[in-house]
């Protein structure tokens, strides 16, 4: 399935010269949306884990499926002020601003591995700050899940330069 077919491009959203793509139109078709989270499963399959990650909030869509189907526990990386408990938070600069996110300091034991799954990785600011969070609760990086991967943006190599293993469904052009 040519998932690129579900993906919605919306230019100068959310600021001037940012090109979105939107997941919202492929989570919306039942077959591209079970297509997407099939194949997440069958990747993650062959990544050795202890517990699933997801960052807010469109990598909780993908990211629950593999908990369910793989029986994985399930952590939440939340946007500052949203988790409830004592918190470990990691600052960062996205392409149009700065934010914290935030995982329970419950949530990740010391030597456990930890697959981090979201919808889209573009200057890789969003995705370094949760490999920071995983290692600050003393867990392990086991690698990265993207249903999109903007290629001409630096954040997949940034983190495979950093040696984290990342897969992604689709590749677009981020400009």
């Amino acid at each position: 399935m040519d998932l690129k077919k579900y993906i919605r491009s919306i230019p100068d959203y959310p600021k001037k010269g940012i090109l979105f793509r939107d997941i919202t139109t492929l989570i919306k078709n039942p077959d591209a949306f079970k297509f997407t989270n099939d194949r997440i499963i069958e990747i993650s399959k062959n990544i050795k884990f202890d517990k699933v990650a997801a960052i807010e909030s469109r990598g909780f869509v993908f990211a629950s499926t593999v908990s369910y189907a793989l029986k994985k526990p399930f952590i939440l990386l939340r946007k500052k002020n949203k988790l409830p408990a004592d918190t470990f938070s990691v600052d960062f600069t996205l392409e149009y601003g700065d934010a914290t996110i935030e995982v329970h300091k419950d949530s990740i034991s010391k030597g456990e591995n930890v697959l981090i799954i979201d919808d889209l990785i573009a200057t890789g600011g969003t995705a370094e700050a949760a490999a920071k969070l995983i290692k600050l609760s003393g867990g392990i990086v086991a690698g990265f899940i993207f249903v999109i991967n903007l290629f001409d943006l630096p954040g997949n190599n940034l983190l495979k330069s950093k040696g984290y293993r990342t897969e992604c469904l689709v590749e677009f052009p981020g400009h």
